[in-house]
C-alpha cells in the first residue's frame, strides 16, 4: 500500500480501533507483529487463531462464506505500563492485557490489516496520561510491523 506507516495507521473519527493495511503475505506480517512486540522486551502471553476457529465452526454457525483468509491476535502485557495505568485508576485493569490483531479478508487477498483497540481517554489527568502511553506503545508496534 502507498504511504508511510504514519499515513497507513488510521482511526476513523470516533472509532475505538486503529488499523493499518499493508500489502504482503499474512504469515510474514503476523511474524512482524510478534517481532515488534518481543523487540520491546514484552512477552506474548497468547496467540489466538481466530480465523481457524471461524473456519472450523462456520458450517455449524450457518456461515454462507468465509470472512478471512486468516486472522490472529496477539495478547501481551507490560508490567510497567499496566502498573502506571492501574495506579492512576484501579479500574484501568479493564485494558490489560493488550491485544494487537492481524487479518486478511477472504474478499481481498494480499492486503493484511494490523490494528488494536484504543484505550479510552478517561478518568483523571494521570489516568488519561497513562492510557495515552499505552496507546503510543500499541501504535508503535503496529507501525513497526507495517513498515
Amino acid at each position: 500500500m502507498a504511504g508511510s506507516p504514519a499515513e497507513r495507521v488510521r482511526a476513523e473519527p470516533g472509532s475505538d480501533m486503529k488499523i493499518a493495511a499493508v500489502e504482503g503475505a499474512f504469515e510474514d506480517v503476523a511474524e512482524y507483529v510478534a517481532d515488534a512486540i518481543v523487540n520491546r522486551g514484552l512477552v506474548i502471553d497468547y496467540r489466538g487463531y481466530i480465523g481457524r476457529m471461524l473456519q472450523r465452526t462456520g458450517k455449524d454457525a450457518g456461515a454462507a462464506k468465509p470472512l478471512y483468509r486468516d486472522a490472529q491476535f496477539f495478547q501481551f502485557c507490560s508490567a510497567v505500563f499496566s502498573r502506571r495505568t492501574m495506579e492512576a485508576d484501579p479500574r484501568n485493569i479493564a485494558y490489560c492485557p493488550y491485544v494487537v490483531f492481524v487479518y486478511e479478508l477472504a474478499a481481498k487477498p494480499g492486503t493484511v490489516h494490523v490494528g488494536y483497540r484504543r484505550p479510552a481517554a478517561a478518568g483523571s489527568a494521570e489516568s488519561r496520561k497513562a492510557l495515552a502511553a499505552v496507546e503510543k506503545l500499541l501504535d508503535a508496534i503496529v507501525r513497526e510491523a507495517t513498515e
